[in-house]
């Protein structure tokens, strides 16, 4: 795994950067404008998201600016596809 970035600082967008782990599991580090109303939420996508893409090990920063769900994931996976190489479109 290496370090891989996807989205955008803009309103209504997320952005994700995936870095290897110093330790097992996922660690995130959440920044977001609705985190008192939506932080659990976020959290729980981004783990599901990289749960069902095999990532188990990993420190993800996100800085969230109001995204949807959809949004956090694609922004997930993206990410997760360029950290791992793992192209999970193919097949």
């Amino acid at each position: 795994m290496k370090e891989a970035y996807a989205g955008t600082l803009e309103s209504g967008d997320i952005m994700i950067q995936i870095e290897p782990a110093e330790t097992q599991g996922l660690t995130i580090e959440l920044n977001s404008t609705v985190m008192y109303q939506f932080g659990e939420q976020i959290r729980n996508v981004i783990t599901e998201t990289l749960t069902d893409l095999g990532v188990t090990d990993a420190l993800v920063k996100a800085t969230d600016k109001g995204a949807l769900d959809c949004t956090i994931r694609a922004r997930v996976t993206a990410a997760a596809v360029r950290a791992t190489g793992k192209d999970v479109w193919a097949d």
